[in-house]
């Protein structure tokens, strides 16, 4: 019997939080960090091991406050470059390279497993042609999305804080549409937070 690809979990969660104000992970939804939520979300797929959880600013109280169960967190020296570096560092940490990387963000509290889940599957389900599946809402580009391993070396080119929005552009991508399923609800701002809460 052959084993089913191996599927990794990266969250994104290194950045300083500046538009919000600083340390946005810790900020509270429903009396839980928005960080706990992201990593819970993950953790609760059982196909996506390991799960890799991007830290850089303000890491050490950030750990201290999150329970990370089963997933690992790592520290991104460079995360002041942006979003790249931290894929970057995220994919790294992984070790050998996976078949598919789940990538999300940390300030998404409403995102749920069954998203990552849907996800998880069309990667499995994917040929070999397909470098990428990209979740969209309402047509709009959005996370989850899953890097297949041929295209992780360049991933790890990418600079900046674009994230891989423009590789992905160059390369044949599968999309799923969940803006029935569930509303990405970045946060950003207080304000944000504010019209997330109940």
């Amino acid at each position: 019997m052959t084993a089913g690809p191996r599927i990794a979990g990266v969250v994104l969660a290194a950045g300083a939080g500046r538009r919000f104000g600083g340390r946005k992970q810790l900020a509270e939804l429903d009396g839980t960090p928005l960080l706990q939520h992201a990593v819970d979300a993950m953790l609760l797929v059982p196909a996506v091991d390991p799960v890799i959880v991007m830290l850089g600013a303000d890491a050490e109280v950030i750990r201290q406050a999150i329970d990370f169960g089963e997933a690992r967190p790592v520290v991104c020296e460079g995360w002041g470059e942006g979003m790249a570096a931290s894929l970057r560092c995220g994919i790294d940490a992984i070790g050998d390279d996976p078949d598919w990387v789940i990538v999300t963000l940390g300030d998404q509290p409403r995102m749920t497993a069954q998203v990552i889940a849907w996800v998880v599957d069309e990667a499995v389900a994917a040929g070999d042609w397909v470098a990428a599946i990209r979740t969209t809402y309402d047509g709009e580009p959005g996370h989850p999305v899953a890097l297949s391993a041929w295209l992780l070396p360049e991933v790890r080119s990418l600079r900046g804080d674009a994230g891989a929005r423009e590789l992905l552009g160059r390369h044949p991508v599968i999309t799923v549409e969940a803006g029935r399923l569930y509303r990405p609800g970045d946060v950003d701002t207080p304000e944000d937070l504010e019209a997330l809460k109940p």
